[in-house]
């Protein structure tokens, strides 16, 4: 299935360990390019966290970010490390200050160690975060795959339309010529000119040559064909259809430059918007 590479997922989840939100936001990018923030106690996670993103996305810039509020088990009530505080008051206290300000409890509260919390079990609180993780990378994957059915249906139809025009520039070959042959007669009738009729076949044979895009048309029928295959494939496909938008463009450019009149012209004009239209939605894809 065709998966964007723009998309966006939140999941949150609490237990005794505490609560968890993980947001996971998703562009498109040449690579798979992770930025993973978390909170500084919880850094041993990185590498896990990186390895179960690198299963799920295979391209796209990543940036996932880890929300976590311990669990407080003490039933309310605030554990304090009461030696420490008073330390730090008769400290305060016994500085030579010539002005001394009352000291504040808040203070004393946000020194480093005042405050006791229970130091959590890292190894059975990474497992769990982890586990919260693994319900949030669906969540992200569905939204990627919603984008992508709709990215899909875009280039499928700009590919049909490819296909039409294709057809009509073949239906419409044995037309040209006849024009281009009744072009050279008329000219040559205002200027009062005799034409070899065996001439005339050998110049119109040497056109035919020039303006012969038979192959183009066939490379292009081709190429707008692979698209439509590639798009059935079940693995990430944005850089090979990257790839054939640039063969597309090649031929249509081929085309253009053989076009010996405007309905060819047009045609190839139409096909590089309808190919430009593709690039531009591919760039989005996994």
């Amino acid at each position: 299935m065709t998966s964007s590479m723009t998309a966006f997922a939140r999941f949150e989840e609490s237990g005794d360990w505490g609560r968890a939100i993980w947001e996971i936001r998703t562009v498109n990018h040449r690579y798979l390019d992770m930025a993973i923030r978390l909170p500084e106690e919880l850094r041993m996670l990185e590498n896990a966290v990186r390895e179960r993103i690198s299963a799920t996305i295979k391209r796209g810039k990543v940036d996932c970010i880890l929300r976590f509020e311990a669990g407080d088990s003490s039933a309310g009530a605030v554990p304090v490390n009461t030696a420490l505080a008073e330390k730090l008051i008769r400290a305060a206290e016994s500085l030579p200050l010539s002005n001394p300000s009352a000291l504040n409890p808040m203070d004393v509260l946000r020194w480093p160690g005042v405050i006791d919390r229970e130091t959590p079990d890292i190894e059975a609180l990474g497992k769990s975060l982890l586990e919260t993780l693994n319900s949030c990378l669906p969540i992200l994957l569905e939204s990627r795959q919603r984008e992508g059915a709709k990215l899909e249906l875009m280039l499928l139809d700009r590919s049909e339309a490819a296909t039409q025009q294709v057809n009509l520039i073949r239906e419409k070959l044995p037309e040209i010529t006849e024009k281009i042959r009744e072009r050279y007669i008329k000219k040559a009738n205002d200027l009062q000119i005799e034409l070899d009729s065996e001439r005339l076949e050998q110049e119109m044979l040497i056109l035919a040559q020039k303006m012969d895009v038979a192959e183009e048309l066939d490379r292009l029928e081709t190429h707008i064909d692979e698209v439509k295959r590639v798009l059935t494939e079940p693995v990430p496909v944005g850089r090979r259809l990257d790839f054939l938008m640039q063969e597309l463009n090649r031929e249509a450019n081929t085309l253009g430059s053989k076009a010996a009149n405007v309905d060819m012209s047009n045609v190839s004009v139409e096909l590089k918007v309808l190919i430009e239209q593709m690039r531009e939605q591919i760039q989005n894809i996994e």
